[in-house]
């Protein structure tokens, strides 16, 4: 099968399409024919040398760690499955055929594009348990640094619907966008603090950290229980600080939870741009420019 993979760490010029061989499913596993995969920047750090904890071997190396797509394969043990699935796995979704877990996959609601779809999963999952981890709940304020992102605008929208104030952090073109979603926006750059303390003037309960540089800075000085404050980038500074990060607890009940909030029109998710597979590269070029609005996909099938 084709997929999208390297060879050696490094820039966005190392993705090539490759061939490799087609996955069979195993006992209590599905085989999923790939329709769409998401982008993060999960997948940048996996590419720019990052081993994911449990990952061995060697290469062609495939990034991607979320999908959708229909099932063509069902291992021994594995009861009734749906065919149009919305999954997740650890790596190797840049593919078009990906074998996961049978619990890594919840059914597609037949109103979800595929490009939703595969970018779906780790937004809306993140969001989520970032923000159960962080207690967020009535009556709480939350900065939610990159808002207008693929994790950030789930973490608005989620965070305003458990009764919290929203504020929002994002380039100015993005500010309408976030007011639509339920978050009052705040611009980047010089005076960020001073800002959302006129804003908040009750001071700022919790922080969800989706960029890094400023972002973490006026977090701490804003939130002052810093097991409130969640970074999904700066992993490494998260012990010495005292902060959290994101633990591994997706599973296919929460997606199908969040899909369930999306087919019924309580969700909404924005991809920004989608991109063949033999376009990786400039798909991970796209996320590597930042701030964008929404979510990056590849589509496959």
């Amino acid at each position: 099968m084709k997929a999208a993979g390297f060879f050696e760490f490094g820039g966005p010029d190392v993705l090539r399409v490759v061939e490799v061989a087609t996955p069979v499913a195993g006992p209590g596993e599905v085989r999923v024919r790939v329709k769409a995969a998401g982008v993060q920047p999960f997948d940048v750090a996996v590419r720019s040398g990052w081993t994911p904890p449990g990952v061995v071997g060697g290469f062609p190396r495939v990034p991607g760690n979320e999908f959708a797509g229909v099932v063509d394969q069902v291992g021994a043990g594995v009861g009734e499955v749906l065919p149009e699935v919305l999954g997740f796995g650890r790596l190797g979704c840049y593919a078009e055929h990906v074998v996961v877990p049978a619990d890594q996959v919840t059914a597609k609601p037949a109103g979800m594009p595929w490009e939703v779809a595969g970018g779906f999963t780790a937004g809306a999952q993140t969001a989520h348990i970032a923000l159960r981890e962080l207690g967020v709940g009535e009556g709480d304020t939350l900065i939610v640094h990159a808002a207008a992102g693929g994790v950030g605008s789930m973490a608005v929208q989620l965070a305003a619907r458990w009764g919290a104030r929203v504020i929002g952090t994002a380039r100015a073109e993005n500010h309408d966008y976030l007011r639509s979603l339920g978050a009052t926006p705040v611009e980047y750059g010089d005076g960020l603090m001073d800002r959302v303390r006129e804003l908040a003037p009750g001071g700022v309960d919790a922080a969800l950290v989706a960029v890094g540089g400023e972002a973490l800075a006026v977090s701490l000085a804003l939130v002052e229980d810093r097991g409130r404050i969640l970074t999904l980038v700066d992993h490494d500074k998260a012990p010495e600080l005292g902060i959290r990060v994101t633990p591994n607890l997706r599973s296919a009940e929460r997606l199908a939870e969040l899909a369930d909030l999306y087919a019924r029109g309580e969700l909404r998710f924005h991809v920004r741009s989608t991109y063949p597979l033999e376009r990786a590269a400039d798909a991970h070029r796209d996320v590597e420019a930042g701030h964008g609005r929404g979510k990056v996909v590849l589509t496959i099938g």
